[in-house]
């Protein structure tokens, strides 16, 4: 069921477009000058204030255990005897798809070699002993807390509370009382829209050159990069569009076939690549090293800045993911009605953790184990030529049935770009509205709006020749007010399971 344009709320609508159009014209115009702005803003956030990020981060996965150990694990997302709506596969499917399930695999091969070269690595030990580490440790339990908890909270406000304003302001309310109406709730709000902006544009940037090289390759074009990875951004679009205006049937028959490619390549790799045990062995042996030393490297500062290394990895890390709670846990507490919180929690953990972790393992000491034996030096091509995208494509091209791998490769991100997209549209569609039941529907061409909207920033920074730094900055600046809003969201839903337990003994 659809809903007026009369509803829409032209504030939260509006303010974001016209930011976005202006960052765009900014990012064309003054290339440098935006450079230097974002990295002097950065430093604050991220070197001055970093310790922030990592309290946030390591605080919310313990909250994350306490809930699904509780009693409050118990408490269903929807009515007290329903069943899920979806099966833990599809489920899983689409949850891990609608995150950041595009550049999981875009990292999963180079992110190793990222670290390679990085003194914190020496200071440890070996490449060999700890670059596995660290990419399981920034992509595992951390992260992944920060959606589910998340995504329990909006489920119970969603499923359980009934509320019709699925906004970051109305899962304060209980908190902030009539202040989520008035300027502090528009004022979390546009902080929210303006995060999930920033985390689009990053993730898309990121990723997408990768996209570009490989059908430069595939197919032989001859032309600039930057042209093709618009085209790419087009053709992304339209298919998270078509997705979208079929609603969340066609975004659970997208996932499916994500999943599915996904699966299908890492088996691949694992059983034809001839790296088997190593990839095995060395994912066991990285997996034990990340658990057994997960609180060091969980509240690692580097106070003297030796490195650098937690203020250029770990904290820019938690605040992308952070960027990304804005869109992703409501989309997840929707799809997860019928789960308890503890089936929610632990279900991610099972399938959103465990299949990143896959993913990190089989590609990640794929292309480690050629190195480490010497057989390709992928570290310094990457030294020489700071092309990370070159050096991904030269370890695809070194497996076996290389060109055919490198189209389920392609085709796989395009799908699991349209998958996130497609669920984020529809979460800042229903941002859109002043109230929206569970069951309505945003106006379709509201929803178009931010299909298109989701892809000019990207295009910006990408014309704009963003670093990796840039593209970091977006993400930790963004980040910044939104871990006092997602503080503030889970002190109020406490404090609304407490009332509804205590409405429960009294019944």
């Amino acid at each position: 069921m659809g809903k007026d344009r009369k509803d829409i709320d032209w504030v939260i609508t509006l303010v974001p477009f016209i930011l976005i159009i202006a960052l765009c014209i900014m990012f064309f115009i003054m290339p440098e000058q935006s450079k230097i702005l974002l990295e002097r803003i950065r430093t604050l956030f991220g070197d001055t204030f970093g310790i922030y990020y990592l309290i946030i981060g390591l605080g919310v996965f313990l909250i994350s255990l306490y809930l699904a150990l509780s009693k409050y694990g118990n408490i269903v997302l929807g009515g007290k005897s329903e069943k899920p709506k979806y099966t833990f596969f599809k489920w899983g499917a689409m949850m891990f798809t609608c995150g950041l399930a595009a550049d999981i695999l875009f990292y999963s091969f180079s992110e190793w070699i990222l670290y390679a070269s990085d003194p914190h690595i020496s200071e440890l030990g070996s490449v060999q002993e700890w670059a596995g580490v660290f990419t399981l440790f920034h992509w595992s339990f951390i992260p992944w807390s920060l959606y589910l908890v998340l995504a329990v909270a909006f489920g119970f406000m969603i499923h359980v509370r009934k509320r019709d304003r699925q906004r970051y302001s109305e899962a304060c309310r209980f908190l902030i009382g009539r202040h989520a109406d008035g300027i502090i709730g528009r004022i979390i709000d546009l902080l929210a829209v303006f995060a999930l902006l920033a985390g689009t544009a990053t993730t898309f940037s990121v990723a997408t050159p990768l996209m570009s090289i490989l059908i430069e390759k595939i197919f032989h074009i001859q032309c600039d990069r930057n042209i093709i990875t618009v085209v790419i951004l087009v053709i992304t679009c339209i298919i998270y569009t078509i997705s979208l205006l079929h609603g969340i049937k066609g975004i659970g028959r997208l996932a499916d076939i994500c999943v599915y490619l996904f699966f299908g390549l890492l088996g691949y790799v694992l059983i034809f690549g001839g790296q088997t045990r190593y990839i095995i062995e060395t994912g066991f042996e990285s997996l034990g090293r990340m658990m057994q030393n997960f609180i060091v490297l969980s509240t690692n500062t580097d106070p003297l800045r030796t490195s650098g290394f937690p203020q250029n990895w770990t904290i820019y890390y938690w605040a992308y993911w952070m960027v990304w709670c804005v869109a992703t846990p409501f989309f997840i507490g929707r799809i997860s009605r019928g789960r308890t919180i503890r089936q929610t929690i632990l279900g991610g953990y099972i399938f959103g953790v465990g299949s990143t972790i896959m993913s990190f393992i089989i590609l990640g000491n794929y292309s480690m184990g050629l190195y480490v034996k010497n057989v390709f030096d992928f570290v310094a091509q990457y030294n020489e030529s700071g092309d990370l995208y070159q050096v991904i494509f030269n370890i695809i091209d070194t497996m076996p049935g290389a060109s055919v791998v490198m189209i389920v490769v392609l085709i796989t991100m395009i799908a699991f770009y349209a998958t996130s997209f497609d669920s984020i549209a529809l979460v800042a569609s229903r941002y859109c509205y002043k109230k929206l039941g569970e069951d309505q529907r945003p106006d379709k061409k509201i929803e178009l709006m931010w299909c298109i909207l989701l892809i000019l920033l990207p295009i910006a920074l990408l014309f704009a020749d963003s670093s990796m730094s840039n593209l970091q900055s977006v993400s930790i600046i963004a980040a910044f007010p939104i871990g006092i809003v997602i503080i503030l969201i889970i002190i109020s839903f406490f404090k609304d399971i407490r009332e509804y337990e205590r409405g429960n003994k009294n019944e």
